[in-house]
């Protein structure tokens, strides 16, 4: 059995893989330096981080307006029932921020249809020309590049709830998951360029090293059968 595949979950990077996952970990996280934008966009997923972070830059004034988008993915249905961005919501309006700051797109269920359906919630008089982008934290880039591809006059900021890596995978509870999601987020920034569906972006050949290893290690199953 490898470690990507124990039966009960673990929260302790394997010492021989912890190279390779901080490269990966590292190399997602775009390291924007932020400011004030026009509005805040958190984009769903099984991440309460996503509204914690949220939440934190409103209150400190980086943003008036969040709009939390995303409904439901077979990795939140039980943790997040009412969908993704309600959940997120409720609990930014539990913390503070007042309910007419916020908007919810329910809808869209990946990235690509995240901002897409967000900038529909704008009229033409009102479109945002910036924004700060709320995910997991190894999602930023990924995130990233396809903001750029779908709303391309968008000047984009990516944030991340900032744990250290441990902190994170303890607040997951499942190292193998977020191992995985790592290895699976690195194979689409490329994936998707080609597709079309992002922007190209480079993939340095420590990165693309450390992503082969730990696919040899077991870590595939968020990899595209396809990809």
């Amino acid at each position: 059995m490898t470690h990507a595949d124990q039966s009960t979950p673990a929260t302790t990077i394997p010492a021989e893989h912890r190279a390779d996952v901080e490269t990966l970990w590292d190399y997602h996280n775009m390291h924007h330096e932020l400011r004030p934008c026009d509005i805040g966009i958190g984009l769903g997923s099984h991440d309460l981080g996503v509204a914690v972070i949220a939440t934190d830059l409103y209150h400190r004034g980086y943003f008036p307006r969040i709009v939390f988008t995303g409904a439901n993915a077979p990795t939140t249905i039980e943790r997040f029932p009412r969908g993704e961005a309600v959940h997120y919501r409720e609990y930014a309006i539990a913390h503070g921020v007042p309910s007419d700051a916020i908007l919810v797109e329910p809808v869209a269920t990946n990235t690509q249809m995240n901002f897409q359906m967000t900038r529909a919630l704008f009229n033409s008089s009102n479109i945002p020309s910036s924004a700060i982008v709320m995910s997991r934290p190894y999602q930023q880039r990924r995130a990233f590049a396809t903001a750029k591809k779908v709303w391309e006059d968008l000047d984009v900021l990516c944030a991340s709830n900032p744990l250290p890596f441990d902190d994170y995978v303890e607040s997951i509870g499942d190292v193998a998951k977020v191992i995985n999601m790592l290895v699976g987020d690195t194979q689409r920034i490329e994936v998707y360029a080609n597709r079309g569906f992002a922007i190209a972006q480079e993939i340095p050949p420590a990165v693309q090293r450390a992503y082969q290893r730990l696919i040899d290690a077991g870590y595939t199953s968020r990899l595209l059968e396809d990809g």
